[in-house]
């Protein structure tokens, strides 16, 4: 059973392992080529886009793959809704491995916003040093709100263009220790953290430090998906894929 898994996750990558020697599935992982030095990954692996929906639904007949999975970041909306049209124009099954969103515990100090834009015009007028952990591609918004200092950390430098001023870039990919965490917010004083709600445990410390030292977060809430069929672990999803191979598919 021939399987594509759009990956970038934790989650994906823990599929990929546990595909690894299975008989029954011939699995492909996909890298949208975004990062610069992607972490090593346990099954072939094409790198790049695909040109849109049309591009994915010819490679995913070309290549006659059986079932897509979707193990994507959370705010990857854009890949998701492809993978959603894509799989429905070639009538391939489809499943989105989302992890549960963080959820606000006793002690934090939490503003939930609904995107990028709102998150930057939250940090107010009143000159605070800022930590942002949102990727690259948003950081621009912080131009608008150029009375803050920054602290960007980003798996890859960003691009100068997209700083915002008065920025200072730490390059690092998690996981992360808490004591990592509170010893970074106190070493560049920083007052806020700004954050996508991501979820997962590998940048889950960021949250666990603020709570500590008592820092607001301001939290970007989560873009609507599509409808499609979700699972929120890799063991659902494993069990997924077993319910769909069929012993006399190709041969197997």
């Amino acid at each position: 059973m021939r399987v594509l898994i759009l990956g970038g996750t934790s989650e994906a990558s823990a599929l990929g392992r546990a595909l690894i020697g299975d008989g029954r599935f011939d699995a492909t992982f996909s890298l949208a080529g975004r990062t610069q030095n992607p972490a090593r990954q346990p099954l072939p692996t094409r790198i790049g886009g695909f040109g849109g929906v049309d591009g994915l639904a010819r490679y995913l007949l070309e290549n006659r793959v059986d079932a897509l999975i979707d193990a994507t970041h959370p705010f990857a909306v854009q890949m998701t809704r492809n993978a959603a049209l894509a799989a429905r124009q070639t009538a391939i099954p489809l499943l989105v491995v989302n992890r549960p969103a963080w959820e606000k515990q006793p002690g934090d100090l939490w503003v939930t916003v609904p995107d990028v834009q709102t998150a930057a015009q939250a940090l107010g007028t009143d000159p605070r040093r800022v930590l942002l952990t949102i990727g690259q591609k948003d950081l621009s918004a912080f131009a608008s709100a150029p009375c803050h200092d920054y602290v960007i950390r980003s798996v890859d430098a960003p691009h100068p263009q997209s700083l915002p001023p008065r920025a200072e870039v730490i390059t690092a990919r998690g996981p992360f220790a808490v004591s990592d965490e509170c010893a970074l917010l106190r070493r560049h004083k920083v007052d806020l953290l700004v954050t996508k709600n991501s979820g997962g445990t590998a940048t889950l410390a960021k949250l666990v430090a603020a709570r500590l030292l008592q820092l607001p977060v301001i939290m970007i809430s989560r873009p609507a998906m599509p409808a499609v069929e979700t699972v929120a672990t890799v063991a659902e999803a494993l069990v997924w894929l077993q319910r769909r191979h069929r012993p006399d598919r190709r041969g197997v």
